[in-house]
């Protein structure tokens, strides 16, 4: 029930202001004041300054029609849906996907852990329900590695590879807007139904989600795994023995999925003692309920660790492991810590495998600068191209919100904490390769946005509202051309490949539409290709030769370039790129010259 607000000139009014204060109980979100769990109740029902001229405010209500926030949950998630599903029906593999579907077609029909160890199972098995929709011809000869693995089944089998990557692609589409949900469920709790609103808005449209939301790939499904265990560790404030093992489940789901979320772990343990501790009754002793929160930590661990386990026995019972690829070897605290983990042999190979991949200089491009290694505000900087104007302003809003409103101070370690450590753990990574790699930020950030509003300046309701509606045409001015996004201040998708490359802007996804824009403006011309990227070019009726491998002279007609590519060029390339003028861009990530 929501807490009454009188003011003083209302004390002892008569009958027509008690009807006034029943209405305006009746009209707050029941479910808002709960959900600030930990808070005294004094605080959550009365105004704080905040800064000049700034009071903190009970969560925004929406008064009205009962189903109007049902309804707007449902067009921001159906035109997020339309969004992903139609990116999904028009994108070739891109160049992780092939492996990860083909992997999901191995679980399928050899039961057996072979191929991608450096993955855990549970996402891939999560790609294998469209797979299995799919029903494609498996061929169980096949010895390939797994780069050749995806292609065998796509493209060397019989199979309509169109058909299989949009069902692989379906289940993370219905995942991705599931985690919509628990967005929106997360902010309603700090901020009611308008918060709400404005957070799921802010994942709806977030180009990042949608793009590679709308890809059976693993980047999203770990991150929205995390944001769920923090979220039902938020809720375990109020009800612990309901909430925390969910959460460790959740944790497990992460864990099972991808790798790099083992980074959570230490802090998602911290916030399990943090919630019991805070469902702790007056009369309880310390020592009790740190007992208490050390055992609900360990019931979280323990609940991750069966979920790990889980998916890899889903795949084997038998939990046969022969790896088909080499396995580095690691040593000093790398090994240890992979010797400590309880989790399977091919687990512990998996991390070896990504041990190996941080040691392998790979070589990053940002703001038009090639190099080799990694920087470490790569993902910053990239975050700050890659994601709209009007979403980055809501976010340092967001968190300077939760951190200064006295309220809401209870939710910054379960909204900052986790995608601060998983974002420093990125970036120390070897691989600056996209945006990808901190999917997580738009989501746990659009949980901070929402609660915005309920800081209330006069003109915070009109302001959120005109930023959230700037995300908005931001967002659908690039459909559906999401991958390749980057805001109105760095030229919009157009001019990402001059500051970004690999899954920032060119990940292989345009091959069939290349082939569609050769065949309707140059039927008949010579064709020179450099493709980054899994798909065949064949398949798709383009026949091209490699311009690399023949003297300059004799290159002549189309030169048809990647923009990884030509970031990248060195070299013969760079030659022909620079000795040609560019005619044409196929999806923002494909440009194609006159020679």
């Amino acid at each position: 029930m929501g807490r009454l607000r009188i003011s003083s000139r209302r004390r002892g009014a008569d009958g027509a202001a008690v009807r006034k204060m029943a209405l305006e109980q009746h009209s707050v979100p029941a479910s808002a004041p709960e959900a600030l769990s930990g808070v005294p109740d004094g605080s959550a029902g009365s105004d704080a300054s905040v800064g000049s001229g700034a009071t903190v405010a009970q969560p925004s209500r929406l008064s009205g029609n009962r189903w109007l926030v049902p309804l707007v949950v449902v067009l921001l998630l159906g035109q997020m849906a339309v969004a992903m599903v139609t990116t999904a029906v028009q994108q070739t593999p891109t160049i992780d996907e092939p492996v990860y579907v083909g992997t999901a077609a191995e679980y399928l029909h050899e039961h057996r852990l072979i191929h991608n160890p450096e993955h855990p199972p549970l996402g891939k098995l999560i790609i294998a329900v469209g797979v299995a929709a799919a029903d494609p011809h498996v061929d169980r000869s096949f010895t390939g590695d797994q780069g050749q693995l995806g292609r065998h089944l796509l493209y060397e089998s019989g199979n309509d590879p169109w058909r299989l990557m949009l069902l692989a692609r379906l289940p993370v589409i219905v995942l991705t807007l599931s985690f919509g949900l628990i967005v929106f469920a997360f902010a309603r709790e700090l901020a009611g139904g308008a918060g709400g609103l404005v957070a799921l808005g802010l994942y709806a449209f977030s180009p990042d989600l949608i793009a590679h939301g709308s890809l059976a790939t693993l980047d999203v499904p770990a991150a929205g795994f995390v944001l769920t265990s923090v979220w039902l560790l938020w809720r375990a404030r109020r009800r612990p023995r309901w909430y925390v093992p969910l959460a460790g489940a959740a944790l497990g789901a992460a864990l099972a999925t991808k790798m790099s979320t083992l980074a959570a772990v230490p802090v998602l343990l911290a916030l399990t003692g943090l919630s019991v501790w805070c469902a702790k009754s007056p009369t309880e002793s310390r020592r009790r309920v740190l007992g208490r929160a050390a055992v609900s930590a360990g019931v979280v661990a323990a609940a991750a660790i069966a979920v790990v386990w889980a998916s890899y026995l889903v795949v084997d019972p038998r939990l046969r492991w022969t790896p088909q690829q080499p396995v580095p070897v690691v040593h000093g605290l790398r090994e240890l810590v992979i010797d400590l983990l309880p989790f399977p042999e091919s687990y512990g190979d998996g991390m070896r495998v990504q041990f190996g991949f941080e040691e392998y200089p790979w070589q990053g491009f940002l703001f038009g600068r090639l190099y080799t290694g990694s920087l470490w505000y790569y993902l910053p900087a990239a975050l700050l191209v890659k994601t709209p104007l009007g979403m980055l302003a809501l976010w340092a809003a967001g968190v300077v919100a939760v951190v200064a409103v006295r309220r809401l101070r209870p939710a910054a370690p379960y909204l900052l904490v986790p995608a601060a450590v998983l974002l420093a753990a990125a970036m120390l990574g070897s691989r600056d390769f996209g945006t990808r790699y901190a999917v997580f930020v738009p989501m746990f950030l659009a949980v901070a946005a929402g609660c915005v509003l309920t800081v209330r300046w006069r003109w915070a309701p009109v302001a959120v509202g005109a930023l959230v509606a700037f995300v908005a045409v931001s967002s659908l001015r690039t459909y559906p051309y999401y991958l390749p996004y980057s805001n109105e201040a760095f030229g919009g998708p157009a001019k990402t490949h001059l500051r970004l490359h690999d899954s920032n802007v060119d990940w292989g996804q345009d091959l069939g539409r290349l082939a569609d824009r050769l065949d309707e403006r140059y039927p008949g011309e010579r064709i020179w290709l450099v493709y980054k990227g899994s798909g065949v070019p064949s398949f798709y009726g383009i026949h091209a030769a490699d311009p690399r491998k023949v003297p300059a002279r004799e290159v002549r007609g189309l030169l048809v370039v990647s923009d990884s590519s030509v970031a990248k060029a060195t070299g013969r390339l760079a030659e022909l790129i620079d000795n040609s003028h560019p005619i044409d861009t196929v999806g923002h990530s494909i440009t194609i010259y006159r020679r």
